[in-house]
């Protein structure tokens, strides 16, 4: 695939988990993809362990928007600078509802193979996120 065509892919990742789209993790997820986040206390492994942090994801936050800032590619890595926003309204990994906004950077390195996700590195502000809660003094 070209530069540009791994870029769309990436880009098209955010608004199929926005969307919990299923059958756009199916085509475009491979099988054995894996998701390297300190930050979960599972793993993310294959279109199923998308659906799995969407499911997370979502059921403590809502209104998520995923805003793109930044997107550079080189080979088959691309990596996306982002933000992480919405309201925390439910159980988040743990953490009770706060009803407070969360807004945080995040970086995201995928690896693409063959016009599939196959790899991701994720970076969030973890810290931030708990002092937007209320988990941690800010």
């Amino acid at each position: 695939m070209s530069i540009d065509a791994n870029k769309d892919l990436a880009r098209a990742y955010f608004a199929a988990f926005l969307d919990r789209d299923a059958a756009w993790w199916q085509r475009h997820i491979a099988p054995d993809f894996v998701r390297h986040d300190p930050g979960l206390n599972f793993t993310v492994r294959g279109p199923e362990g998308v659906a799995r942090l969407g499911e997370v994801l979502h059921g403590g936050v809502t209104e998520m928007t995923l805003p793109i800032d930044e997107v550079v590619a080189e080979g088959d890595r691309v990596l996306v600078r982002l933000r992480f926003r919405g309201r925390h309204t439910g159980d988040l990994m743990g953490l009770p509802a706060s009803g407070r906004s969360i807004d945080i950077a995040v970086m995201d390195l995928f690896r693409i193979v063959d016009g599939r996700l196959v790899e991701h590195w994720a970076l969030l502000d973890n810290l931030g996120m708990l002092k937007q809660v209320g988990a941690l003094p800010a």
